[in-house]
């Protein structure tokens, strides 16, 4: 029991961010944090004051970052520790039980249905934990692997044991080739493959061969890639699979071959709607994904008519992302776009509006097929601070930790203390990450902030700046929510020098909640709402946003946005504009969220006989067999 705790403990301590020491640069913050302009005055006193410091002063332009005492800590952990009293436990601070659950097997195989089976694309820890998963249970075969990469994991282990793939696009043998080569399976980043068994060359030939010749137009899309896995497989070597040495003709130029969607390309150009239509009608899914645009090009009620027999064919999560896409084109805001690695802009809706009924009868269409597909709910029990999570469409944005929900997510703030935190530790070189906060009016305008540059205002503290972290660095931001003058709060993390999020050795940012009579130390894990990782190649994170609402109570949006921002010295008086832009964008954004799927559910009639829970967290009083989601599972909810 002792060695199962300290495991358990050990996880659930790096879960929230307790792993490392997180010292502050001011030792007792959040008190006595100089004003701004008399901290950097008397850091330049301390420095001239001091022969050997004055003497490296240059005349002329002065660094004042170059300054001895700035950017390090000037006291241990030690120090800090006995700068702050105990932390005062609160009745309502969260407990967590831990159920004991099944045996390793079976608890294995079924997180390993659940991933294998998701219709949302997964974060790429998942798809890590997909892969562990399906070597330990590669006798088991999930009924439905939907989604191109987590077919491509168990065509991964298959294709190891010397077994047909389960493929029916080249691309799908592609991304094969490139996760046995350890590349991105996304195809993203093209893959430094590997030479391959002459038995494996032979399992993906005969895949290929397998594919209709309809769709080696696919292959123009990673045109090179294909080329280089040419050189891999040898088809010249295996006459019997001629339809795959067209494959690489193709990607050669030596064969024409349209892609499926040039030729639809090519029809909407010319004016051909209908033409287009025709062609889409075989492919379901990609036929509603263009359904805007078909409808504004004239397409009339032949397109409707197509859609409604598309509707019945595509996926779940195609008809959910289409339901949300429309139901902002009742009122247009500004249109937000972001890639897989949480990379945003926005621009102004320019598109010419949708004809109302043709819009209103489409969201009937979808809710009436998403409805019929949702499974008997039975008993309903509905966590009511749930309801207002986004439906997780995909899970490629969003970074791995504790309490991280979807984007577009809305979730209380049950403290009157809001504390920011970030840490990182550099891999090689000295690497200096800067966090920050944005305060914005209601109208996204007047702004003010909190960061190196400005330590403090009415409501809000910074604990000080660290420019290295040879051994982990870590920055506060103390935010007294009643006391705030501003109704719209935007954490932020700058990269202002050295090492990307994925280059360091580690970097994670979360928030705390505390009540206003509580002491303790800067970070206390006990009161952790939030921490998750920062990855990718942007160099400004926008993790997520405050809000005061109307009745006066605050809530936070989950973003994962990052900024490519400037290759250095980022700042957050540097993107105010982008920044607020984007957060408008995603704040006033109508997402679909898990309410939407509970009023499907309560009106879908119900032949009872068992429980279905939905909520944050999982009752241990729920009857046995019941079905729960929360948001680890939330994907489930997704109808195929």
């Amino acid at each position: 029991m002792i060695d199962l705790g300290l495991r358990v403990l050990a996880a659930v301590r790096r879960l929230v961010g307790d792993h490392v020491e997180h010292n502050a640069y001011f030792v007792d913050f959040p008190r006595n944090v100089p004003d701004t302009l008399d901290f950097w005055a008397g850091l330049l006193r301390e420095a001239m004051l001091d022969p050997v410091a004055a003497a490296r002063l240059q005349p002329g332009t002065l660094n004042l970052l170059d300054l001895p005492r700035y950017g390090r800590y000037q006291h241990t952990y030690a120090d800090l520790l006995a700068a702050h009293d105990e932390l005062i436990p609160l009745a309502k601070d969260r407990v967590t039980v831990l159920e004991l659950g099944g045996s390793l097997r079976d608890e294995a195989r079924k997180l390993y249905f659940s991933l294998a089976g998701s219709e949302v694309p997964l974060a790429a820890e998942d798809l890590t934990a997909l892969r562990a998963l399906a070597a330990f249970c590669a006798g088991d075969r999930p009924e439905r692997v939907p989604v191109r990469e987590n077919r491509a994991v168990l065509n991964e282990v298959r294709l190891a044991a010397g077994q047909p793939l389960l493929v029916d696009t080249v691309t799908d043998v592609l991304r094969v080739a490139a996760l046995c080569s350890g590349g991105d399976v996304t195809l993203s980043t093209p893959a430094r493959l590997r030479s391959f068994r002459r038995a494996e060359r032979r399992i993906l030939l005969a895949a290929l061969d397998a594919v209709p010749a309809a769709k080696h137009g696919d292959v123009l899309r990673h045109r090179e890639q294909w080329k280089r896995l040419g050189e891999r497989l040898h088809p010249h070597e295996y006459p019997q699979f001629s339809s795959a040495a067209q494959v690489f003709e193709v990607a050669r130029g030596a064969r024409k071959a349209a892609s499926f969607g040039g030729r639809v390309e090519a029809a909407l150009a010319e004016g051909r709607t209908g033409d287009a239509v025709a062609l889409l009608e075989h492919t379901p899914g990609a036929l509603l994904r263009r359904l805007d645009h078909l409808l504004r090009t004239g397409g009339g009620p032949a397109v409707l008519e197509a859609a409604e027999r598309a509707a019945a064919h595509a996926s779940g999560r195609v008809l959910l992302s289409l339901r949300e896409h429309l139901q902002n084109r009742l009122a247009p805001v500004d249109r937000i776009f972001t890639n897989r690695h949480g990379r945003a802009w926005a621009a102004a809706d320019t598109r010419s509006p949708l004809d109302e009924d043709a819009l209103h009868r489409t969201l009937a269409l979808l809710d009436e097929e998403i409805t019929r597909r949702l499974p008997d709910p039975g008993e309903l029990i509905v966590d009511p601070a749930v309801l207002d999570v986004a439906l997780p469409l995909s899970g490629k944005s969003a970074a791995p930790g504790l309490g991280v929900l979807p984007r577009g997510s809305l979730s209380f703030v049950d403290g009157e203390l809001l504390r920011f935190f970030v840490y990182w530790r550099q891999a090689g070189r000295s690497t200096d990450y800067d966090l920050s906060a944005l305060m914005l009016d209601a109208t996204y305008d007047n702004p003010t902030h909190i960061s190196w540059t400005s330590y403090g205002n009415d409501f809000a503290t910074y604990s000080g700046d660290l420019t290295e972290a040879p051994e982990g660095a870590s920055e506060f931001i103390d935010i007294r929510l009643p006391h705030a003058t501003q109704p719209i709060v935007i954490p932020q993390v700058h990269i202002y020098a050295g090492e990307r999020f994925d280059e360091a050795a580690e970097a994670f940012f979360g928030f705390m909640t505390r009540d206003a009579a509580q002491e303790g130390r800067p970070f206390e894990p006990r009161t952790v709402r939030m921490k998750s990782d920062l990855r990718g190649s942007g160099r400004v994170a926008l993790p997520l946003v405050f809000l005061r609402g109307d009745d006066g109570a605050w809530r936070v949006k989950w973003l994962h946005l990052h900024l490519s921002g400037h290759p250095a010295f980022n700042q957050v008086e540097g993107n105010r504009v982008t920044t607020s832009r984007l957060v408008r964008s995603i704040v006033e954004r109508d997402y679909l969220r898990v309410g939407y799927l509970v009023g499907l559910l309560r009106a879908k009639p119900s032949e009872g006989g068992h429980v279905t829970y939905i909520g944050l967290d999982a009752p241990a009083d729920l009857p046995e067999g019941a079905r729960v989601h929360t948001p680890a599972t939330l994907h489930e909810l997704i109808p195929a």
